[in-house]
């Protein structure tokens, strides 16, 4: 039995798996408060929102909020990000009613040896276009990790204290 090459080409077409594009996929190196390397985060467009993949080490262990920021910027001290993505001025909390902003997530919770690994899923916003805030706009995102756990419901932080993990988020 002889097979042609188009009918192997047309067979490998119809099982693909389409891939991202570079426009649907970011990445950030996440820095500590010394400007040392902890980690990084890997964000990627999929068909209903954004998957986001975090590994970090060197943190204290325990829950830790972790957001995404209006602003691609990490100096100084990690207050150039300002304030959670939110461009609708939304209350913060995935518990709140009148929530939540686009930059909440879930808690990242750190092992006793100070290393974490997690897998994130928003709907609120996009890598790079779409119908929600784009992490890749004008003026960028960071990803940034809080020193307390967020009670998704005080605002405007959720209790969450200050920023010990800074990540600026570029597109790959």
């Amino acid at each position: 039995m002889k097979i042609h090459a188009v009918t192997l080409t047309v067979i490998a077409t119809l099982f693909a798996v389409p891939m991202a594009s570079a426009a649907d996929k970011a990445a950030a190196e996440i820095i500590n408060a010394d400007g040392t390397v902890i980690g990084n985060a890997t964000f990627e467009q999929v068909p209903t929102g954004v998957l986001i993949s975090v590994e970090v080490s060197g943190l204290p262990p325990g829950a830790h909020g972790i957001h995404l920021h209006a602003v691609g910027a990490c100096s100084p001290d990690f207050k150039a990000a300002t304030g959670h993505i939110n461009p609708d001025g939304a209350r913060h909390g995935l518990r709140n009613p009148e929530g939540p902003d686009n930059g909440d997530l879930p808690n990242l919770y750190v092992a006793t040896d100070g290393s974490a690994r997690a897998e994130f899923f928003t709907t609120l916003v996009s890598v790079s276009e779409g119908g929600m805030p784009a992490l890749l706009d004008g003026d960028g995102s960071a990803v940034i990790i809080h020193e307390n756990p967020d009670d998704h419901m005080t605002q405007p932080i959720g209790g969450a204290g200050g920023r010990i993990g800074c990540g600026v988020i570029t597109g790959l």
